[in-house]
């Protein structure tokens, strides 16, 4: 991993408090999203004392957080990635998530200051061995659960959703100025009528109407990538061309 260029810095350049970050660039690596294409991962210097408003600045840039890293997509020959958010007070629910939205009322949904125990490790277990296990989190680990979904974000908020006590899902989400970063959810691979993904984004949306923040970010989005396929259907969305957000209906 070596010391990005000033060109591609001074690209990421728009307040004071942005000029003074310094990046690092992955070398180019099999994509786990595009078979026979490489990927390339732009960081941002994990000794960089970052605050909720730098962050909520990066992502209008497109950056999302892993963990304790901030990054975003930078390939040489590929732009597939689009981040993409929902613009909270333009969302339209369809018909089919306004029924997965009344199926799950009689679940109960609680912030919590912790998942670091085995209640949520055992869930988040299932979650990748029947959903991802050909995935790069797979087999999963307690010490990959802890350092990516664990650490202690001052934007953290752990959404946990229990059936009748049962722990059956769980939203890691950042609350930014400017919206909610929906940073990884897990959930029991076998209530599939339930669509507890789904149902975990229409609950994003509304806790956005209740902090008055303009939109839910959902990360990336690559067309060809069927598993991203979920992310299109919330309409209208945004997606990201440069350092502009266009309305796609």
């Amino acid at each position: 991993m070596g010391e990005l260029d000033d060109s591609i810095i001074a690209s990421e350049k728009n307040t004071s408090d942005i000029e003074s970050l310094q990046f690092f660039q992955t070398q180019a690596h099999p994509c786990s999203y595009i078979d026979q294409q490489y990927a390339s991962t732009l960081f941002l210097n994990p000794k960089q004392k970052i605050d909720t408003s730098l962050y909520s600045q990066l992502s209008e840039y497109g950056f999302r957080r892993s963990g304790t890293h901030i990054y975003k997509p930078m390939c040489a020959n590929c732009d597939a990635c689009i981040p993409i958010r929902i613009p909270v007070s333009l969302f339209k629910p369809s018909k089919q998530q306004k029924r997965t939205w009344r199926r799950n009322q009689d679940l109960s949904i609680s912030i919590v200051k912790t998942i670091d125990t085995q209640e949520h490790y055992a869930l988040y277990e299932d979650y990748i061995n029947q959903r991802h296990s050909d995935g790069d989190m797979y087999p999963p680990s307690q010490e990959q659960f802890r350092s990516f979904l664990t650490s202690g974000w001052e934007s953290v908020r752990y959404y946990e959703v229990r059936d009748s006590g049962k722990l059956i899902a769980v939203s890691v989400s950042d609350i930014m100025d400017n919206g909610i970063a929906a940073v990884y959810s897990y959930y029991s691979p076998n209530l599939a009528k339930r669509s507890l993904g789904n149902f975990l984004i229409l609950f994003l949306i509304e806790q956005a109407k209740v902090y008055r923040l303009q939109a839910v970010y959902l990360g990336y989005w690559i067309k060809s990538c069927q598993k991203m396929n979920y992310k299109s259907a919330y309409r209208p969305l945004e997606i990201q061309n440069g350092s502009q957000w266009l309305l796609v209906t």
